[in-house]
Parts: structure tokens; sequence; C-alpha cells
């Protein structure tokens, strides 16, 4: 897969007001022709130190068919979304011009370059605030740079018919927050909930695990958790991830995901990756 790493090294001919040279950061051009578009890639003089050097080479890396223009401008910096879309364009390379005209192309597209994470979260409440978050984060292009795509799991805990649930937010009618629970009833909840059920004198409960972090299972992973103490970039259970508060900011989320990414490839040669 070809895929310039900005849009600065990419040059888009329609001229040439400085002879045959060309600006220093170009590493491709972009030439239309009867035929159609025609991707090169440039090899630069060295001994050129100026903002504009000589050429020394010129290899086609694609041209004609094989070369396609998406139809309408795009964010140049939503890398996951370009390579998505020049997978499904049926051309070997496509091209992509930006909102502010910049240029670029995937050529080759390979969508297994995307990094899966896996999300783990729960509702209701209806949105699921880390799943949802990432959603929205990612609608607007805040990822596309980290070339990562997500997997979601999130968990409907009211499949479990429980008798109560953690809290009154949620909309359920019997929760630990508000009623009393009976010996013996079945409460969905966690290792907070079991704690105030002890503090309440209801240990005789039964318990339904539903903490989303308990449900880790794939790597990379970012998961909700009531506990602040396990907030941060950790293994849990010999997985390695990210664990946000309950009720975290999108900001808090938008880092986590990027310290996840970097994380998991910092150490990619450790797992024989």
């Amino acid at each position: 897969m070809i895929f310039p790493g900005h849009c600065k090294e990419v040059g888009y001919v329609t001229g040439k007001p400085c002879g045959d040279r060309v600006y220093f950061l170009t590493r491709y051009m972009i030439r239309e022709g009867p035929d159609g578009y025609e991707i090169l890639e440039v090899g630069q003089d060295p001994r050129d130190k100026g903002p504009m050097r000589g050429v020394n080479s010129l290899r086609t890396i694609a041209a004609g068919r094989d070369v396609a223009m998406h139809p309408s401008p795009v964010n140049l910096h939503d890398r996951t979304k370009l390579l998505t879309l020049a997978a499904e364009s049926g051309h070997r390379c496509t091209i992509f011009r930006g909102l502010d005209e910049h240029t670029t192309f995937v050529c080759d597209p390979d969508p297994s370059a995307l990094l899966a994470i896996h999300v783990y979260d729960a509702v209701p409440p209806q949105r699921a605030h880390l799943s949802a978050t990432i959603q929205d984060l990612e609608r607007d292009g805040l990822f596309g740079e980290l070339m990562v795509r997500f997997v979601p799991h999130v968990r409907d805990i009211r499949e479990i018919g429980a008798d109560v649930y953690p809290c009154r937010a949620a909309g359920f009618p019997r929760t630990v927050d508000s009623d009393t629970v009976g010996s013996g009833e079945r409460v969905a909840g966690c290792m907070t909930g079991a704690q105030i059920l002890k503090e309440c004198g209801r240990e005789d409960a039964e318990m339904q695990e539903i903490c989303p972090l308990e449900s880790v299972r794939e790597e990379p992973f970012i998961a909700r958790c009531c506990r602040s103490e396990r907030e941060g970039i950790r293994a849990w259970r010999g997985k390695f991830g990210g664990v946000v508060h309950w009720g975290t900011s999108p900001w808090t989320i938008a880092e986590t995901v990027k310290k996840v990414a970097q994380g998991w490839r910092e150490h990619a040669e450790d797992r024989g990756g």
C-alpha cells in the first residue's frame, strides 16, 4: 500500500512555473492527461538545497483506468476514512481532494493496516456513553490519523432479568441507590454495588456482574468502569488496553484511545507482531 504520510508530500501538476523543478517536500506528483490521471514517484536531485529542486527520476505508480478521483471533497486528515473509501472504489489508486483543495491518494489499499480497538460498554442508559462518544469523535475525524477502527461490545444488562439494577438514572423501576434489596434477590451490579449492599446489610443478595471491564476478552481494548483506581493504560487479565471512568469526558476518551493505539504499536515487536 502507498499512502503518503501527509498531503504536503503530494504535488498536483498544473504547469511548470519553475521549469522541471519541484518543491522540496514533494515525494509524489499527480498529473492529469488525455487518458486520465497519472501518479508519479519523484526522485529529487540530492545536490539541490533550495526550496525548488531538480528531478533525477520519475516512476509511474499508476495511470489511466487504474486511477480514480473521488467525486467529492473529504477530510484529508481522516486517514481511516480515506483508506476505507479507497478500498471500496474498485480501483488500484484513488485520488482525494481536501476541503482546502490539497490533494493526496491511496494506492493498493490494505484495510488490515487499520488497528482494531475493542470497545467494552453497557446499556442502559440508552446511549452507551463510551461507545457513543467514540462514534461521535470518529464521525468528526478525530481519530483519523491514528489509523484505527473500533469493534463495539455493548452489553444490554436488561437481558440479565435481575430484580434490582444499579441506579435510577438508567430508568429501572427498582435500583440499589433508591430501594431496599430483599434477601436472595438477584442484583445487577459490580464490585461497587457489592460493597454498597454489604454496608447496608444485604450480603445475602445474589450479585450478577455487569462491569464492562469484566467482559474484556480481546485486545487492544478500551473499557468503561466506575472504579477510579482502575483508570489509565493497563493490562487487564493479560489483555492490553485503556480504562476510563463511567462518566468521563470526550477529551479523556480521545486521549485514552490515542495512548492505547500508540502503546500497542510500540510494543508490537515484543509480542512477535
